[in-house]
């Protein structure tokens, strides 16, 4: 199977829809086998093949070329750096979606996930229709309250709820991030 196209693409970035393949699970399974990569997720519990393949990988598959999670690369040589996904929010209106990101701790701090985030932001927005994007981390998870901030997102609430692993930090909570369309356009898109 070849590669598909590129969905987005950023000065630096190129991002494309996942392909059901051993290449592409690969590439999960590498990132979310790192302790750091997975510190807020499962407290740094490495994720096994199997977990990965039956649940994030699974919904990382696009079912609408428009929505999902998109493999991130550098354009300039092809490297795997991670995923970034805008995508319809659970239990929230079709013209809502949510943010996310994970890359490899090696990408971290060069601003690859800000570069991306604004890109699908304005994807969104701009093309896609949606009227709310959010983006949700854990409180203690400063780096991602940083990209969210630095995107123009605003600190909505912070709320808690019970996950399957017990991560350190996480008696302070969850935090919800929002941006509108209103918003985005009043700041000059």
């Amino acid at each position: 199977m070849t590669t598909p196209p590129p969905f987005l693409t950023t000065d630096r970035l190129s991002l494309r829809p996942f392909t059901d393949t051993e290449a592409d699970l690969d590439l999960v399974v590498e990132l979310d086998s790192d302790p750091e990569v997975m510190r807020y997720l499962t407290g740094g519990r490495p994720m096994t093949r199997d977990e990965i393949r039956a649940g994030s990988f699974a919904r990382m598959l696009p079912e609408d070329e428009d929505k999902g999670f998109w493999a991130t690369h550098l354009r300039d040589t092809g490297e795997f750096i991670g995923w970034l996904c805008l995508r319809p929010g659970l239990n929230a209106p079709p013209d809502h979606a949510d943010l996310g990101y994970r890359l490899r701790k090696a990408a971290w701090g060069k601003g690859y996930a800000r570069e991306g985030a604004l890109a699908l932001i304005e994807k969104g927005f701009g093309e896609l229709g949606y009227t709310r994007i959010t983006g949700n981390t854990m409180y203690v998870n400063d780096r991602s309250r940083h990209v969210m901030e630095t995107c123009g997102l605003t600190y909505v609430r912070t709320y808690f709820e019970e996950w399957p692993y017990s991560v350190e930090g996480d008696e302070h909570g969850d935090v919800e991030y929002a941006l509108t369309r209103e918003e985005w356009l009043a700041r000059g898109a």
